[in-house]
């Protein structure tokens, strides 16, 4: 009787530990940073201005399953934007920037970022963007 309770306390605990896989998203120590830089050209191409870019929209898709948006934030008065309490996982951050030459007249400019370690932080560094 002891051992068969033993058996069954042992394969529910094994049960329970290995269905607690995390996977990407939020519950997590690691972040996710980046700066929105804007460039405005004139028609032929030149520079006219450039600056660092307050409340753009930045989106994050978690993992690789979906086209659809899981969250996003608005870059702060310098450019800067953070996801944070990300799990380990495969994400997709993008931004929106400017393309006269299609209908819509914007395209996605998307990033693949992947976070490996636990309190990991990924700086994605300057994202130049048409405006």
């Amino acid at each position: 009787m002891k051992t068969s309770f033993i058996t069954l306390l042992s394969l529910t605990l094994l049960f329970a530990f290995s269905s607690c896989k995390k996977i990407e998203g939020p519950g997590g120590s690691s972040i996710i940073t980046g700066k929105i830089h804007a460039e405005i050209h004139d028609g032929a191409g030149n520079l006219l201005a450039e600056y660092d870019i307050a409340k753009e929209d930045v989106y994050i898709i978690y993992g690789n399953e979906s086209s659809a948006f899981d969250d996003k934030v608005k870059t702060s008065y310098d450019g800067t934007f953070k996801f944070d309490y990300l799990e380990k996982g495969n994400y997709q951050v993008f931004v929106y920037e400017k393309d006269p030459t299609i209908p819509s007249g914007k395209v996605v400019k998307i990033l693949d970022v992947e976070i490996t370690d636990k309190k990991s932080t990924i700086d994605l560094g300057t994202i130049t963007i048409n405006k």
